[in-house]
């Protein structure tokens, strides 16, 4: 499988729309700054679509499903059945993010990437299966090398579709018992944290439950030859990781996002990953989801540095861990409401927001137009 694209640059900004945009703004009928955030988060849509006035139309998302053979650990409130039990919600329409979908008028593909549950005759699904779940990360590497790059390639492939559907916004979520366990060992890995900093109740875990996945996560990252502080882990031995043919991915950093995604990661999660290196590649704008969107996120800056400035976070959400991975990024999210549903959920909650923004931006008169007095 050829990984050449992982080594090509972020697109570029582009600086002249942002200035054009930030010129807009200042003649606007309003006082400068009155829109607070909405401005800035204009201007930044301006300098990644090439544009003075910036659309968030159409918007595509697309659901990665995958089950974890973590799972047998314990670590969720819910039981593995219900991977497969959601996915075929998600055909039916009658998840979250299907009801958000068509609220928004936006495009939904749901993807099976491999669940212990045949899903194989399930229609309003694509299939790829990868395997039916990931190993058991706490005894062995979740995924081979050769299943991470299938998933990686089958974010980008979502991404490509997008593109090609002339998307101007990206949205990925995902469904997966047993993956804000996998999420969580993935950023303690790559962040060095302990586990006890990072891991939440995912589906509804109490305290006790909390403790024991953040036990499971320490004996995983043990396992695998991570340390638990001061630095981005240790990369683990006798897993190979296919080079991207030279450049950013054959730095050290980027070697040991790919196989910390790898060891510890979740297909649903190697997707989302590749499809935000995807998306930053070919300039398409990215709004990011919560806590398991925002590993794969830091996974994806890791691999490619630069990534991060075609994402928009969305929302902080309450899993405890998600905060952390914002402050790493330097992201500052638009919503705070307390959301942790996952599937893309709370990034189309905030389609709304920057539809608002692009509209008054676009729409309301300048002080010339309007025949209004500027400040003195």
């Amino acid at each position: 499988m050829n990984f050449d694209w992982l080594a090509s640059p972020p697109h570029v900004l582009d600086e002249a729309a942002r200035v054009a945009a930030t010129a807009r703004q200042a003649q606007l009928t309003k006082p400068p700054g009155a829109l607070g955030e909405l401005e800035s988060l204009t201007i930044r849509l301006a300098a990644m679509q090439g544009t003075e006035c910036p659309e968030v139309d159409p918007v595509w998302i697309t659901v990665f499903a995958g089950d974890h053979g973590v799972a047998v650990e314990g670590v969720s409130a819910f039981p593995q059945a219900v991977t497969g039990e959601m996915v075929k919600n998600f055909a039916r329409g009658g998840a979250a993010i299907c009801v958000a979908a068509r609220s928004l008028g936006a495009r939904l593909e749901v993807i099976d990437l491999g669940t212990v549950t045949d899903l194989s005759g399930l229609t309003g699904v694509a299939h790829l299966t990868i395997g039916s779940g990931t190993a058991n990360f706490a005894l062995e590497p979740a995924m081979t090398s050769e299943q991470c790059a299938r998933a990686i390639n089958a974010g980008r492939q979502s991404a490509e579709r997008a593109r090609l559907a002339g998307a101007r916004l990206y949205i990925g979520g995902e469904m997966g018992i047993g993956n804000s366990t996998s999420a969580a060992a993935l950023s303690c890995a790559l962040l060095g944290e302990a586990p006890e900093q990072l891991a939440g109740p995912g589906t509804g875990l109490d305290q006790e439950g909390v403790g024991h996945k953040a036990a499971v996560i320490a004996r995983a990252l043990e396992r695998h030859g991570y340390a638990q502080a001061g630095g981005a882990g240790g990369v683990a031995s006798g897993l190979s990781v296919p080079d991207g043919g030279g450049g950013l991915t054959d730095d050290l950093q980027g070697r040991k996002a790919r196989e910390a995604l790898a060891r510890l990661g979740g297909f649903e999660i190697a997707a989302l990953t590749g499809a935000y290196l995807a998306c930053a590649k070919m300039g398409i704008p990215v709004l990011i989801d919560g806590f398991i969107s925002t590993a794969a996120a830091l996974a994806a800056e890791r691999i490619c540095p630069g990534t991060v400035a075609w994402l928009i976070f969305a929302h902080v959400s309450a899993e405890p861990g998600h905060a952390r991975l914002l402050a790493v990024l330097d992201a500052k999210p638009l919503l705070s409401l307390g959301l942790r549903l996952g599937e893309g959920s709370g990034a189309a909650v905030a389609v709304p927001l920057l539809r608002m923004a692009c509209a008054l931006h676009n729409e309301m008169a300048t002080f010339a137009e309007a025949g209004v007095s500027e400040r003195e």
